[in-house]
């Protein structure tokens, strides 16, 4: 009996061993792997909307665009309510997003043109430190999947700015325009208009190579999606960064052609609701991967909707204006953060920019923030984790096409300058500085202008400290003064 029990020992310790020896990762239990996962660096995801409104999301009052994902994305986190883009068009508001600084810093805001194309020879300076170089300290794998839109030479393309990995389009959808065909100008006067993919003849690049053009545009969500999906599957044992901004809604609009047709809200409609599925996807990858307890995943725009499409534009809901304008419309974007281990779940009503996603990144992750440099961000980490319910930051100002438009400071907002409410490009000169008490007059219909001369006398000194604060970037004719009726 002694020799069977010494036998059976035997067998179950061979055993044990050797299926011990066998389990793999993804045998463990979740809640180990989960565990193990998060006392590693945390991942960042950012995904940027190109020219999405306030308006256009379910959970920010869209009675008929049906966005699950990003309504979740609130209920499991944060959406923030007051959030800002760094300036109301694609280039800058980009480069405010990477760097952290108002984009008049980097030069990166202009007058003449207001954003890169095709025939433009700049990019985003390469003294500039992005959110993707700064976390190379801690050796994180870095990716752009989508719209870059700073710099489409070789020498400004993601790689050069901290990017190990780029699949995207170098500038807008809507450029590289051939000339042929009834153009969105025309078209958006039809709701059912699409237009012809091939009059655009956008490249697509990976890394640095051109792999197709011109971009198939009823795919390029979904394949954004997947190269996304991809990535993290892939990086699943190391912190990584993934940056991807969307070419959409953006026009012209194109969606899956398994998706069209199938929203209330028409073709853009369709675009925003598969911009949802993508983050749909992005979330279930974190979560398939055991690494929600250390992701942060935040969504937002790149400024407000483009107005001038009708029908093929977005929504402001109850904003004043859209995209190219320092109205609310125009820079107050729709913000999501989440992430379980850092965000408490909450509605803030708080002050925020997209420029202070660096910052927070930096707290975050501990890294160390640029400090050879003015920097413009702030740190919303302690908000996010419900540590505190008051932003750092209790004003804003308002660049647009390389001039100062004007300042949020608390409940107050101040045009010194403003442009026209459709067709951005036209600027409005002002006969009289407006302004607007933002949280009772959302919509910025009653000017206070004349009733409150020390609220304007208040705001005019921060704008003339500010102004000084930025002097070395300025042209030398710019006036910032406030317009007054004689």
């Amino acid at each position: 009996m002694r020799f069977c029990l010494t036998i059976l020992i035997a067998i179950f310790l061979n055993t044990s061993c050797s299926v011990s020896s066998v389990v793999g990762e993804d045998e463990k239990p979740k809640e180990v792997i989960a565990e193990a996962n998060k006392n590693r660096q945390p991942n960042f995801i950012i995904v940027f909307a190109d020219d999405m409104g306030y308006g256009d999301v379910s959970s920010f009052g869209n009675p008929t665009i049906q966005t699950p994902h990003l309504d979740q994305m609130a209920k499991e986190g944060q959406k923030w309510t007051q959030f800002y883009s760094a300036d109301p068009v694609c280039t800058p508001s980009r480069a405010g997003l990477l760097t952290g600084r108002y984009p008049i810093r980097n030069g990166m805001t202009s007058s003449k043109s207001g954003v890169f194309f095709p025939n433009s020879t700049g990019g985003l300076p390469q003294s500039e430190i992005t959110i993707a170089e700064m976390l190379k300290q801690k050796k994180y794998a870095t990716a752009i999947i989508g719209k870059w839109h700073l710099g489409h030479l070789p020498e400004h393309l993601p790689h050069s700015q901290g990017f190990d990995y780029y699949y995207g389009i170098p500038y807008s959808n809507d450029m590289d325009y051939s000339g042929e065909g009834r153009d969105y100008w025309n078209g958006t006067n039809d709701p059912m208009f699409i237009a012809e993919n091939d009059r655009y003849n956008v490249p697509l690049i990976e890394n640095k190579t051109i792999i197709e053009r011109p971009t198939n545009q009823h795919t390029i969500t979904k394949r954004y999606t997947e190269k996304a999906v991809d990535f993290i599957n892939t990086n699943q044992d190391k912190p990584f960064f993934l940056y991807l901004p969307h070419s959409m809604p953006h026009i012209p609009l194109f969606a899956h052609p398994d998706r069209v047709g199938q929203s209330k809200r028409g073709l853009y409609g369709d675009v925003i609701e598969e911009i949802d599925w993508s983050v749909g996807q992005i979330i279930k990858a974190v979560k398939d991967n055991k690494l929600d307890q250390n992701t942060v995943v935040i969504f937002t725009s790149d400024n407000g909707p483009w107005l001038a499409f009708k029908t093929h534009g977005g929504s402001s809901g109850p904003l004043r204006a859209g995209k190219g304008t320092s109205f609310e419309g125009g820079q107050r974007v729709p913000t999501f953060f989440w992430g379980p281990r850092y965000v408490k779940p909450a509605v803030v009503n708080e002050i925020g920019s997209t420029i202070d996603i660096m910052k927070t990144i930096a707290s975050i992750a501990d890294v160390e923030f640029p400090n050879d440099r003015k920097m413009d961000s702030y740190d919303l980490s302690a908000v996010l984790s419900g540590q505190e319910n008051v932003s750092p930051r209790d004003h804003f100002y308002y660049w647009a096409f390389g001039r100062l438009h004007g300042i949020r400071y608390q409940n107050y907002k101040m045009h010194i300058h403003s442009m026209e409410e459709v067709l951005y490009w036209n600027p409005v000169a002002l006969e009289q500085a407006l302004l607007f008490d933002i949280e009772r007059d959302i919509s910025e219909k009653y000017d206070l202008f004349e009733a409150m001369p020390e609220k304007v006398i208040e705001l005019q000194g921060m704008l003339d400290s500010h102004l000084v604060d930025t002097e070395d970037s300025l042209p030398d004719n710019l006036e910032a003064r406030i317009p007054t009726k004689e």
